[in-house]
């Protein structure tokens, strides 16, 4: 974790392990976060759904497209890494930003 990383005080365990799940089972668990009033209105669990949502959903694209090339199992190992590490750095509070993925997020207004 970074020196000038503070967790926001009202991040609970229960926010982190959502986010966590979100990553790693996306897009399952990100449209269920969605869809649930109490966890949607979650300021740390919203943001990190969106993105895992939106990354999962590039993932599956990418996966499936570069399967015919044999290609995409390398891709999908690569994105679930990747997804794993993400949800650790949710999982320790933090809000990570994804290049192209939270930008983009952004400037929709899904996110803040």
């Amino acid at each position: 974790m970074s020196e000038n990383f503070v967790p926001a005080p009202d991040v609970t365990d229960d926010d982190k392990l959502w986010s966590l799940l979100s990553y790693i089972i996306s897009p399952i668990v990100p449209v269920i976060v969605l869809l649930l009033d109490d966890k949607k209105n979650r300021e740390f669990i919203r943001y990190h759904a969106i993105q895992s949502l939106v990354i999962g959903i590039v993932a599956w694209v990418l996966t499936f497209a570069l399967s015919f090339i044999l290609v995409g199992f390398c891709v999908g190992i690569a994105f679930l890494g990747y997804a794993i590490y993400l949800g650790i750095k949710a999982y320790a509070g933090e809000k990570v930003v994804i290049p192209v993925v939270t930008d983009f997020c952004i400037k929709q207004g899904w996110i803040q």
